[in-house]
């Protein structure tokens, strides 16, 4: 997988064409997801304005005319900037709709969608996140506003319980409750050092989290799932211990669990 700004769609050598170019080299199955706004805070990359619509069009219809990529999303976790900027949010609903439909006709067996952050999704904003958990604040009536082939999640559970037999046993299948389209995961982790305070962590919980996951989703109509992070990472914590491998390039318990648990599943 491959995800950064939309702009990159156009690049010559990057990202997005790269990952798609090799796969047949390498013998693996590309996905590309570009990127229009800032997560954490909830800023537009650019202006949605009718220049930059043009744009964003242009090249994600001329990617797809050329490479008929397997799977392409556009927007990563988009309920965040519903939460951040709800304006902003409904602008590129609207514009979302005229990218899938332009999609669709350039490269018909393309799976388009957008990407949801689950966790935000179910009304979960305590614990690292800082806010307060209230399932009365989900809002999975945002599915229902774009047209996507699968429903996509990132889902990093760590962020809100402490140890992974917290997660509820319908963490994952209540998701079939709001979509009955195939389910993918673009981004997986928990991280696995003993930090943050309150959170701490170790490889055994990663893997634990590992055999966890695979066992709450095993009765739902999986895509596909993406673990985020191969190798730590230097980014914000907890991400930065999210790897499967740490820095050194030695596996963690988590590699094993991932690829045996994988396979049983």
């Amino acid at each position: 997988m491959w995800a950064g700004d939309w702009n990159e769609l156009t690049v010559d050598n990057g990202g997005p064409k790269v990952v798609t170019e090799l796969a047949s080299t390498y013998r693996y199955t590309p996905l590309v997801e570009v990127q229009f706004f800032t997560q954490s805070s909830g800023q537009l990359l650019r202006p949605l304005n009718e220049e930059t619509k043009k744009q964003y069009l242009t090249s994600a219809v001329a990617f797809c005319e050329k490479y008929k990529p397997p799977y392409i999303g556009f927007g990563i976790e988009t309920n965040v900037l519903y939460m951040k900027s709800p304006d902003d949010f409904y602008e590129f609903v609207e514009f979302y709709s005229k990218v899938y439909d332009a999609v669709k006709v350039t490269s018909p067996e393309t799976q388009v969608f957008t990407v949801f952050q689950l966790e935000r999704m179910k009304g979960l904003n305590g614990g690292l996140f800082g806010g307060v958990n209230d399932p009365d604040k989900a809002h999975w009536f945002l599915l229902d506003l774009f047209p996507s082939d699968i429903t996509v999640f990132t889902t990093y559970p760590g962020l809100i319980y402490k140890d992974p037999s917290e997660i509820p046993a319908d963490y994952y299948t209540e998701i079939a409750s709001h979509t009955k389209k195939p389910v993918a995961f673009t981004e997986i982790g928990w991280h696995s050092v003993a930090h943050p305070p309150g959170y701490e962590s170790s490889e055994a919980e990663q893997a634990a989290f590992v055999e966890t996951f695979f066992e709450l989703t095993k009765d739902v109509s999986l895509e596909l799932c993406i673990w985020s992070f191969l190798y730590d990472q230097d980014i914000v914590e907890p991400f930065n211990t999210m790897g499967l491998y740490d820095r050194n390039g030695n596996a963690k318990q988590a590699w094993n669990a991932w690829i045996h648990t994988s396979k049983r599943y």
